[in-house]
């Protein structure tokens, strides 16, 4: 069961410096991703989880505790840093004097953080991935920027490209700034180009960034997961 909630951004794109976006090409959906897509849409979160037991359920506190210690510092980290090149970041209507890359809207307070990492625990898992992959790629793609729009119009914190939402969201890429629809869309999307693969990570992450064959991107992801490993 999830819990859902509605909202709406009116948002103003400034273009500031990114390295690595997103830019996936345009393939055939399979039924199996297409009906987890379309179930994503307008599902805001975040989810609800039901743990199969008592001791799953604690190794999932001891997850959100020390990974969310780890965001903490990899948000301040990114604070002090200048915003990636050629990557934009939409500004939400009740940020700080329209600041577009604040925290206030992102991820600056405990609760936000907590409803962030549980949806990540929840998509990873449902797809069949390392919660430290998600975030890893996360890391890499937009730095946790939720409002992230990249020169190739990738969007939000997996950096999905709009044309998954053409036919699975009648074309309203706003969907993708909603945090459990991106990463719905972002995990399903590697789960799906891993099967294509047969499970070679690298040429995986390769086709979801786009450069498939080069290992600059996948090298860089498996390297920012380690840290949350």
């Amino acid at each position: 069961m999830l819990r859902l909630t509605t909202s709406a951004f009116f948002l103003c794109v400034l273009c500031v410096p990114a390295t690595h976006a997103g830019n996936q090409r345009e393939e055939p959906l399979i039924d199996s991703v297409r009906t987890a897509l379309s179930a994503a849409v307008h599902q805001s979160g975040p989810p609800t989880l039901v743990h199969a037991d008592a001791k799953a359920a604690q190794a999932f506190q001891q997850w959100l505790m020390q990974t969310e210690v780890r965001l903490d510092k990899q948000l301040q980290r990114r604070k002090a840093s200048p915003t990636p090149a050629n990557l934009g970041v939409a500004a939400a209507p009740n940020s700080p004097n329209g600041a577009p890359d604040v925290l206030a809207h992102e991820l600056a307070s405990a609760p936000l953080r907590r409803e962030f990492l549980q949806t990540v625990w929840y998509e990873s898992q449902r797809a069949g991935l390392e919660p430290a992959l998600v975030l890893g790629l996360i890391q890499v793609e937009s730095g946790f920027r939720k409002f992230a729009i990249s020169s190739a119009g990738a969007r939000g914190f997996m950096q999905v490209m709009p044309f998954w939402t053409r036919v699975l969201a009648q074309d309203d890429a706003s969907v993708l700034f909603q945090a459990q629809t991106n990463l719905r869309f972002g995990c399903v999307i590697l789960r799906h180009y891993l099967d294509l693969e047969n499970g070679n990570l690298a040429l995986a992450l390769g086709r979801y960034n786009g450069s498939r064959g080069r290992m600059d991107y996948p090298n860089a992801v498996i390297s920012a997961k380690m840290g949350w490993s």
